[in-house]
């Protein structure tokens, strides 16, 4: 896969509408403090943000003069929400959040949440203190993760908002092979791909990884530095 044919494929996704689960505004601070409460927790795995200053709608074309559109504050972010024993959706959700949380909340970045159980795309997402962190760092799984092979089985493009500039935050399923592991397993990772590694996710490349447990990708990284012979 070429970068030119990468960034057109990227471009094309971006400018795709992608208006489901959104809602109209941020929830209350009445409503937040419930969903934290009585909310099924959850983890969430952030696939793109930007600022919700956008207006909420869009004046037709041709309207004469009138009231401008309201702006909603906060950020909207596009995420992919697990529950245990439920099966991985999308959504967006328009939240406001604290400038020191905005820096744990960017794409691939693994956040809690908290669902309604009557209503899954009405939702709140927060950053967990270490006693509620779901997912190791990278750099812990690189620094002391047991080794494997892994086989590109998928490679998909998540960041809505990639502009050609920094590395894209793909959507990696990989098939793992360890020699002190029976039988090989799968995996889905959402993590940033370095613009020079774009070409080893290719179907049927394999890539070196490291990895905690035989899981469904919670404790794996992809050590791209290994993978593209740098080290």
């Amino acid at each position: 896969m070429g970068m030119a044919s990468a960034n057109s494929g990227w471009r094309i996704r971006a400018l795709r509408p992608r208006n489901f689960g959104l809602r109209a505004g941020a929830l209350s601070g009445a409503a937040r403090r419930e969903l934290l409460i009585r909310g099924t927790a959850g983890s969430a795995t952030i696939l793109g943000v930007r600022k919700g200053s956008a207006p909420s709608f869009a004046r037709p074309f041709g309207e004469g003069p009138g009231p401008q559109p309201r702006r909603e504050p906060g950020h909207v972010f596009w995420v992919r929400v697990q529950i245990d024993g439920e099966l991985p959706y999308e959504t967006r959700v328009r939240q406001r959040v604290r400038e020191q949380d905005l820096e744990w909340m960017q794409p691939a970045d693994v956040v809690a949440c908290r669902v309604d159980p009557g209503d899954r795309d009405r939702l709140v997402l927060y950053v967990p203190d270490a006693g509620e962190a779901t997912r190791v760092s990278i750099a812990k799984v690189l620094a002391d993760g047991r080794r494997a092979d892994a086989t590109v089985l998928a490679a998909a493009p998540v960041a809505a908002d990639y502009s050609g500039r920094d590395d894209p935050v793909l959507r990696l399923d990989l098939e793992l092979r360890a020699w002190d592991e029976p039988v090989p397993w799968r995996v889905r990772l959402v993590q940033p791909v370095p613009l020079a590694a774009i070409g080893l996710v290719d179907l049927g490349q394999h890539l070196e990884v490291a990895f905690f447990a035989v899981d469904r990708g919670e404790s794996v990284a992809v050590d791209w530095a290994a993978s593209l012979g740098d080290e």
